[in-house]
């Protein structure tokens, strides 16, 4: 209709200013800055986060094997959860997530409260994705489903893989973008090509690798199914090269537990509790920065020992990446 009537047709926003030079790319589901920007400097100006993980409940109908996050809180209310949207002013984007999101039968309600006012994601195992995709359509990002490969090792470490599948075609039916994440063990890596074939016939924007950390029940984990960093690297290598070879479409990300990635992401479980994550010499890998229901989050960010680390993780500069052309980072 526009082009008959000769009216120029308006290109859709790819990205979403954030000021101090930060921007969203919706295309990539990633942050950027100007190129040659000081990071410190940067850090110095922010009064908030990037992005913040709020777990919306600590409920989970799988036991993956690798899970970190097995010890219970109750759910927050949605008078709560308002406090924490009006505290958290400043974050660009707002992972909802858990526990398992869409255990909560009003995540559609929660997620009215906070994609007005941030970016939103939803990472989720999708098996629920039937009950909530029609009421997330239009208001989140993306959604970051967890998936390990084909059938037989997605059911042995995290649950029922034609639920998970199920849940994703529902989520595409109703055009919410997905990405997928993958935690790996020695035992698996063997299925991450596999992984990105998925991917790619899935149209997924990116698969991010994680490797366990030894909290929850991946203290069960036997000693062999962790993979030191070299070992990780050379897996990453040779998967980054198949996906030249294959041309597959999907960004990749790996994730490593370095002095970079320490502390570098900030969760807020469901009783408002804001923790850096991971720090390695805490005991269960959180440490504690403050409370969301109770102060703002910009009182929280200057007591937050982990400013750098933190901008590297989100823009892509502490993570290992292999991209399409002008898709430079991804985190």
């Amino acid at each position: 209709m526009t082009a008959e009537l000769g009216i120029p047709t308006v290109p859709p926003q790819r990205t979403i200013d954030l000021g101090n030079g930060i921007a969203f790319s919706k295309a990539g589901h990633h942050f950027t800055i100007p190129e040659g920007a000081d990071l410190d400097a940067l850090a110095q100006t922010l009064t908030a986060p990037l992005s913040v993980i709020l777990q919306v409940t600590k409920r989970c109908e799988l036991d993956c094997d690798f899970c970190s996050e097995t010890l219970q809180k109750p759910d927050a209310s949605l008078a709560q959860f308002d406090t924490i949207r009006r505290n958290l002013d400043g974050v660009g984007r707002v992972f909802l997530s858990g526990g398992e999101p869409m255990q909560r039968r009003d995540l559609g309600d929660i997620v009215d409260l906070f994609h007005r006012d941030f970016i939103v994601t939803v990472p989720t195992n999708a098996i629920r994705a039937e009950l909530h995709a029609k009421n997330l359509v239009g208001k989140v990002a993306s959604c970051n489903v967890g998936l390990e490969g084909p059938r037989a090792i997605t059911s042995r470490v995290r649950g029922d893989y034609d639920k998970i599948m199920n849940g994703i075609r529902h989520l595409q039916d109703t055009g919410i973008p997905i990405d997928l994440s993958c935690v790996v063990y020695r035992s698996t890596q063997s299925a991450i090509p596999y992984l990105m074939q998925i991917a790619d016939m899935l149209g997924a924007g990116k698969v991010k690798l994680i490797m366990p950390l030894r909290k929850g029940n991946a203290l069960n984990l036997k000693e062999h199914e962790f993979l030191s960093n070299t070992e990780a690297r050379e897996l990453f290598d040779r998967v980054g090269g198949l996906r030249t070879d294959m041309g597959w479409t999907p960004a990749l990300r790996l994730t490593a537990w370095t002095d970079e990635t320490e502390g570098h992401m900030i969760v807020i479980e469901p009783d408002g509790k804001a923790q850096a994550w991971p720090v390695y010499d805490q005991p269960d890998l959180f440490l504690e920065l403050g409370n969301v229901l109770t102060e703002p989050v910009s009182t929280i960010w200057e007591r937050y020992p982990y400013k750098h680390n933190h901008l590297r993780k989100y823009l892509g500069k502490s993570i290992w990446t292999a991209a399409n052309a002008g898709d430079s980072t991804h985190a």
